[in-house]
């Protein structure tokens, strides 16, 4: 399985709840085993700077292609891009997660 975060920043911290409007037709996508869309708690002391995270659960590559090749992505990125200032992504292969302390 995949994970699948992305972090967003809103210009001048301004527009967060409509950048979470815009990234919510994500959630219409079908070939997610599970995505969320959320704004940031900023609970974290040292870091405060991440206004929206986006978390998916893909079951492989190919689904994770044909979630970012649908139209309703075309249209979460035409939305948003325009209110957002930072975008960063991240994904990663949970079997090749480290579950335990490393020596």
């Amino acid at each position: 399985m995949i994970r699948h975060f992305v972090f967003f920043t809103a210009k001048a911290g301004l527009d967060v709840e409509r950048i979470r409007v815009g990234l919510s037709v994500l959630t219409a996508i079908p070939h997610a085993n599970a995505l969320e869309v959320a704004v940031n708690r900023k609970s974290d002391p040292i870091s405060s700077e991440i206004d929206i995270v986006v978390y998916g659960e893909f079951q492989d590559d190919a689904a994770l292609s044909a979630y970012k090749g649908h139209e309703l992505y075309a249209e979460a990125i035409r939305l948003v891009r325009p209110l957002r200032e930072v975008r960063l992504a991240a994904d990663y292969n949970t079997s090749e997660a480290t579950t335990f302390p490393v020596r």
